[in-house]
Parts: C-alpha cells; sequence; structure tokens
C-alpha cells in the first residue's frame, strides 16, 4: 500500500504522521511511505532582476526541509523506509499530481494546517485534495 501524507510543518500535519505509524502496526506489510512538502511559488515580478533561480530554488529546499523535518524524525524513530518530496506550486494540484504519477493508494492529510488568508478565502487546502483526488483521503483533525 502506498501512502501519500502531504506536511507542512504544523503540528496538525504531525498528527497524520503518528496516525499513520499506529496503522501500519495493523497491516500485514509495511506501506510504502511517501512525503510531500508543496511550497507556494514566489510571485517574484522584478525581484528577478536581483535574484536568481538557483538562490529561489535554495530557498524553497530550506523550507520544504524544514517543514519535513519533524514528520522525518517521527517516522525515524520507529524505523519506517519513507520518501520525501519538495515541490512548488498550488498545494492542492501538487498533491493530486503526485498522488497520481505515483500511483498512490490513499492520502492522510491534516484537514487543518498553517492556512494562509488566501485559502481562507479560496477553501483549504484537504478540501480541494478532495474534489482533486481520484484515490480515497482521509482527513486527521
Amino acid at each position: 500500500m502506498k501512502i501519500l501524507i502531504p506536511v507542512d510543518g504544523s503540528e496538525n500535519a504531525d498528527r497524520a504522521v503518528d496516525y499513520v505509524i499506529a496503522f501500519a502496526e495493523q497491516l500485514k506489510a509495511k506501506p510504502e511511505i511517501f512525503l510531500l512538502n508543496v511550497q507556494w511559488k514566489l510571485a517574484l515580478g522584478n525581484v528577478k532582476l536581483f535574484i536568481n533561480q538557483e538562490t529561489v530554488n535554495e530557498y524553497y529546499r530550506e523550507q520544504g526541509s524544514e517543514a519535513l523535518a519533524k514528520a522525518r524524525k517521527k517516522l525515524d524513530a520507529v524505523g519506517f523506509d519513507y520518501v520525501y518530496h519538495i515541490s512548488v506550486g498550488s498545494p492542492a494540484d501538487a498533491i493530486s499530481r503526485f498522488s497520481e504519477d505515483h500511483q498512490i493508494d490513499q492520502i492522510i492529510m491534516s484537514a487543518r494546517g498553517q492556512e494562509t488568508l488566501t485559502n481562507l478565502l479560496l477553501g483549504s487546502v484537504a478540501s480541494k485534495v478532495v474534489q482533486l483526488s481520484r484515490i480515497p483521503v482521509l482527513l486527521m483533525n
């Protein structure tokens, strides 16, 4: 079973990781775990005149690594194998695309994460993932 856990560094996302660890003990075989952090693409405009793309990419890597750190530490502590990935773009779209590209069986994610004003106005990432996904999505509170 392939399980995708979108992680944004929030305590709510950590609870999804805790659930997967507990849930995995009930399975006959350990699941393949994929951690995904999605960084919102920066609207750079004229800033690109002063900052090169490699600097921007390094920023995405640093922020993504920081958001994934607690989840990775939890999985390392119990000896679970996992793959992690940092993506850039709209979180709901990236999660949906990742799940299709990697033939994920289930998405387990927090219903609430680090909400931005945009998310509050346009709808949560979780609700958009549910709308876009063709596979089961388990939302954690």
